[in-house]
């Protein structure tokens, strides 16, 4: 089973606009103009290496419909502004 860098994804919120907020687990919550929106994920203290399963949990979570969506948004083909229209475009977040 494939796994996936924590720290990669990590690294890859806090471009997109991401915050993070870290209480018993890390939550990154997705800020736009300013506002904190509904689009948010999480992941463990330590934790280091994802799975298939989180993945898939993680990609709807921050709003991608593809793993090829969620690839890119990982290894930043896909940047900021990409990702906001994107989810401007689905309603997920407003203009």
């Amino acid at each position: 089973m494939a796994t996936y860098k924590t720290s990669k994804l990590i690294t890859a919120l806090l471009k997109k606009g991401f915050q993070q907020d870290k209480t018993h687990h890390d939550i990154f919550w997705l800020y736009h103009h300013g506002k904190k929106t509904c689009i948010r994920t999480r992941t463990s203290h330590g934790e280091k290496e994802f799975d298939e399963h989180y993945m898939e949990l993680r990609k709807k979570q921050i709003g991608l419909e593809t793993k090829e969506q969620f690839f890119d948004f990982i290894n930043c083909p896909m940047g900021e502004d990409d990702y906001k229209s994107f989810l401007i475009q689905l309603k997920k977040i407003n203009t």
